[in-house]
């Protein structure tokens, strides 16, 4: 067995080293830039475990602002077909539950206003690490597992409702089988997020959109201000398109910095206390 015997280890073009060892006991010291094991996510109910409103029963969508169909999660929408959307069992492995979305009436032709996204809103004094609006703005790591019927492309946004800001970014979605998509959107030194237990933040995941929300300039690289027609990929899949579609999500975390970590399961007993 070979040993190597070093006193650090730094990267090349670094000023200061990542790991420094301590010659006469073996111990180490490391700088480390990720979160700490606990605490990480920032979204409550992310593996879908908590559902008290409807048990395993799915319910029928609604238009306009949206129901929840598992706690903490919004389905949204507007004239974008029907629904039956609810908690399921069907997961990848490691996880107990998803929530499931059928389209049970076709709109295969979206009106300009029309759209159907997934959400979540998150109060301000529970994202205050990520230092929105400072110099020191900490990146946003987005990581979840999806399974659908319909491939191609969908859009996920971060949006800063204290200062009307979205950030943008989409995913591809090649096959049909349970895969995990892993998304680092821009930190922001513009607008700071208010510390109270107001609505500041929420992810969405557009699942289809008009030519409303698809028909501008869409910006994948920085955040910017809310401009209705720069917010959707003009590539966006119309989920609503068929009967034949379904859509399971899954493990959902929202974390501070530039890598997207393994999903941070909580008790049950500690998800239903947040929820």
């Amino acid at each position: 067995m070979s040993t190597l015997k070093v006193n650090a280890i730094r990267g090349t073009g670094a000023s200061s080293d990542a790991i420094s060892v301590n010659s006469t006991d073996g111990t180490c010291t490391a700088k480390i830039t990720n979160q700490p094991p606990g605490n990480r996510n920032k979204l409550i109910n992310g593996a879908m475990t908590i559902s008290q409103r409807n048990g395993t029963t799915l319910q029928t969508g609604q238009d306009g602002s949206g129901g929840l169909y598992v706690d903490r999660w919004l389905w949204s929408m507007s004239s974008a077909g029907a629904w039956t959307l609810g908690q399921v069992t069907e997961s990848p492995n490691g996880f107990a539950n998803s929530l499931k979305a059928d389209c049970t009436t076709a709109d295969a032709s979206l009106g300009a206003g029309d759209y159907v996204f997934f959400r979540q809103k998150i109060e301000g004094q529970n994202v205050q690490d990520f230092a929105k609006g400072t110099s020191d703005a900490k990146q946003f790591a987005v990581s979840f597992y999806i399974k659908t019927s319909k491939t191609g492309v969908y859009t996920v946004e971060l949006q800063d409702n204290d200062n009307s800001r979205i950030a943008s970014k989409t995913i591809t979605v090649s096959d049909t089988n349970w895969n995990r998509y892993t998304l680092i959107f821009p930190a922001d030194t513009t607008g700071a997020l208010d510390n109270d237990a107001a609505q500041s933040l929420s992810i969405n995941i557009w699942l289809g959109a008009g030519s409303n929300y698809t028909s501008g300039t869409f910006n994948t690289s920085s955040w910017a201000g809310i401009s209705a027609g720069n917010r959707v990929s003009s590539s966006q899949v119309n989920l609503a398109d068929s009967t034949s579609n379904t859509w399971h999500i899954t493990g959902v975390q929202l974390e501070v910095g530039s890598v997207a970590t393994d999903f941070e399961h909580r008790s049950y007993g500690d998800e239903l206390a947040r929820c």
